[in-house]
C-alpha cells in the first residue's frame, strides 16, 4: 500500500485553512483526514480541566507552560500526521508553522513524504476583518504570523481565500490532486536558521 498524501495547507490564523478541509472531507472523490492542532491542544485542556478541576495550588507562567507543553504536544501531532500517512490515509494538515524551528521539524518530519504543498492566500488587512468578526481569536495574531507563514516564494499550488469561497477552493485543490502533476515543491525547502538566545 503506497503512503497517504499530506495535503499541508500554509496560512495564518483565519486564512480559511479550516473551511477548506471541512469541505475536502466533504467531497466524496477522495477520502481525506484533517488533523487540526487546535484539537490536540483542545483535547489536552480539556483532560486537564476534567483530571484537575480545582484551582491551581500555584500560579505558572503562561510562557512556562507553553515551554512545557507546546513542543511535546506540536510532536505528537506531527508524529500523528506522519503515522497515518505510512497507513496510507490522505490527511489535510491544518496548523500555523510560525516559527523556524517549528518549520525546521516539520521539514525533518515529511521530507520523504507525499505532501502537496498549498498557499492559503489571504491579505492582511482581509484577515484583521475576519477576527473582529470571529470573535475567537486575539485580533492582531494573524497579522503577527504573516510574514512568518507567507515567506514562501513557491508552492505547488495556491488558493485565495479573497477571491474563492472554501468549496471552491476545495474544487481546485481535488482538479489538481486528480491531474496527477508533480507537486515537489516541499522537497526543495530548506531548513531556516534558527537564532539561538
Amino acid at each position: 500500500m503506497k503512503q497517504g498524501m499530506i495535503v499541508l495547507l500554509n496560512g495564518t490564523s483565519s486564512s480559511g485553512k479550516t473551511s477548506i478541509s471541512n469541505e475536502l472531507v466533504n467531497q466524496k472523490e477522495i477520502l481525506f483526514h484533517h488533523l487540526s492542532i487546535d484539537d490536540f491542544f483542545n483535547n489536552y485542556n480539556e483532560f486537564i480541566n476534567n483530571k484537575f478541576p480545582d484551582e491551581p495550588i500555584r500560579e505558572v507562567d503562561a510562557q512556562v507552560v507553553a515551554q512545557i507543553l507546546d513542543d511535546s504536544i506540536i510532536s505528537v501531532y506531527y508524529s500523528t500526521i506522519k503515522l497515518l500517512s505510512e497507513m496510507g490515509f490522505n490527511v489535510i494538515v491544518d496548523t500555523v508553522i510560525d516559527n523556524d524551528k517549528r518549520f525546521n521539524e516539520f521539514l525533518d518530519q515529511f521530507f520523504d513524504q507525499p505532501t502537496l504543498f498549498i498557499g492559503v492566500i489571504c491579505s492582511k488587512e482581509e484577515l484583521i476583518r475576519r477576527e473582529q468578526t470571529r470573535g475567537d481569536r486575539k485580533i492582531g495574531l494573524a497579522a503577527s504570523q504573516f510574514s512568518k507563514v507567507y515567506c514562501f516564494e513557491e508552492y505547488d499550488l495556491e488558493v485565495n481565500t479573497e477571491e474563492m469561497n472554501p468549496i471552491e477552493c476545495a474544487e481546485k485543490i481535488l482538479s489538481f490532486i486528480k491531474s496527477d502533476k508533480d507537486y515537489s515543491v516541499f522537497k526543495k525547502l530548506s531548513k531556516r536558521n534558527v537564532s539561538v538566545s
